[in-house]
């Protein structure tokens, strides 16, 4: 079979490369080869064939879900995930499971947690002081991952959460080094050799975070509170076609995806929104202007509707995706994809960040503009940083709500500068690209708007 064109460079060094220096590889590919192409950088080296032609996305996306299995292309991220992930599911049963996670991310259940999510705001911010330098990664995976653990699993402060969210904190940050990155992608070098191996220390620690889940939902078992309204309590209640409900390993492996998908995701992507919205002149301004206009409006929910801040948010997304790529799809019957016929076995993966710099659908792609997201509206095929087709994210709402409100939430009541005007450059974080240094910035004021959230609610 013959795939399409690509590089000619031996596999392990395709594989290097995608590790250490993705956007250079993928801007190199396009430049040559074009819109669609054939990279060996997944297990094994084996080939996948990249796509960031519009068209080519949409008859992914629409084709029936038999036609594609995932779950074989996502093996490398089963150690971080479980073997019960929906991600790593195919079929029937992929099908069973997003029915059932579905309902607790609908759109309309993001209000229950829009208070939630401005207090751990102000509880996490409220001790900055005038002249206080922060890394904006480290404050927002802070503040995401207390939104996970209160939303998700109704988890207050407390022993059980507080050691969940020091080791979720250690084996993240332990894995998203450049270096440990490459575990991820060289399953040759996942070695327990002891604690005191990278790959050991990895295995311990999710060995302490399996026991925590499994205790949760047992406590849950036994005293089931039909009252809660937390995404584990409604996943606990909820039962498929045959009435059958999620088993603890369904519920602890789901859980695991989320805290690991949820909150590091998140993270990232707010720490890129507050670096352009200081680091582009015009962003802040217009931003406090639509705030502003707010005025005595203290409900957290007005920020969703902001459609500045919306497009703000929009346009983080699309210039820094936090996955280069959507989920692998390995073809199961012969399909033609453009013209090209990929016969069974054959891997294809629509591209986020190839994308979403097309100069044809973004003009000037390198360039921060969050208005172009007020002129036009993108169609799922052009702007798709949460995936797309039956693999779109499950989180999609909760994701866009949470950024919109604690950016709100912040930038009402904090000025803040960047402590390095250098640009940031995107660097590999395990699965994803994060920002090189973590954003550092300086809080250079407070910041009271007319209803005085700050005061009335700390």
């Amino acid at each position: 079979m013959k795939l399409p064109p690509g590089p000619k460079t031996p596999e392990i060094v395709q594989l290097l490369q995608w590790v250490a220096s993705p956007l250079t590889l993928m801007d190199t590919c396009a430049k040559n080869y074009g819109e669609i192409f054939t990279l060996r950088v997944g297990e094994n080296c084996n080939p996948i064939v990249f796509l960031s032609n519009p068209q080519a996305i949409k008859e992914v996306f629409t084709a029936d879900y038999k036609q594609f299995d995932s779950g074989p292309a996502n093996q490398l991220a089963k150690p971080i995930l479980g073997q019960y992930s929906l991600m790593l599911m195919d079929g029937d049963r992929h099908r069973r499971e997003r029915q059932l996670l579905m309902p607790p991310f609908h759109g309309e259940r993001m209000r229950t947690y829009a208070q939630l999510i401005q207090d751990i705001t102000f509880t996490v911010t409220k001790e900055w002081q005038i002249g206080h330098k922060f890394s904006v990664r480290e404050v927002m995976q802070e503040i995401s991952l207390r939104v996970i653990l209160q939303a998700v699993f109704g988890l207050q402060e407390g022993i059980r959460s507080q050691q969940l969210r020091q080791l979720l904190s250690e084996m993240l940050d332990e894995i998203s080094s450049p270096l440990n990155s490459a575990l991820l992608f060289f399953p040759v070098l996942q070695k327990d050799l002891g604690s005191w191996s990278p790959w050991g220390r990895f295995l311990r620690r999710q060995e302490e975070i399996s026991k925590l889940l499994y205790a949760e939902i047992s406590e849950r078992r036994e005293k089931p509170d039909p009252s809660r309204t937390d995404i584990l309590s409604l996943l606990m209640s909820a039962r498929d076609e045959n009435s059958q409900p999620m088993t603890d390993a369904e519920l602890h492996d789901e859980l695991r995806s989320l805290l690991v998908a949820g909150h590091e995701t998140t993270a990232t992507s707010l720490a890129w929104a507050l670096y352009s919205i200081h680091h582009v002149p015009g962003v802040l301004d217009q931003l406090l202007q639509e705030i502003d206009s707010l005025g005595d409006n203290t409900d957290p929910a007005a920020f969703a509707k902001l459609p500045y801040l919306s497009a703000v948010c929009n346009e983080t997304l699309r210039i820094y995706p936090i996955l280069l790529i959507t989920f692998g799809r390995i073809v199961k019957s012969p399909i033609e994809i453009m013209g090209h016929l990929f016969e069974p076995g054959t891997q294809v993966a629509p591209c986020i960040y190839l994308t979403h710099r097309r100069e044809d659908i973004y003009p000037e792609p390198d360039k921060f503009k969050p208005e172009r997201f007020l002129e036009r509206q993108f169609s799922p095929y052009e702007y798709f940083p949460f995936g797309g087709g039956n693999r779109r994210c499950l989180g999609i709402a909760l994701a866009a709500f949470e950024m919109k409100l604690v950016l709100g939430t912040i930038l009402s009541n904090w000025q803040m500068t960047l402590a390095d005007r250098r640009p940031v450059r995107p660097i590999r974080r395990g699965f994803t690209l994060g920002p090189s240094g973590g954003v550092r910035m300086v809080v250079s004021d407070r910041r009271y708007r007319k209803s005085g959230i700050m005061e009335t609610t700390v």
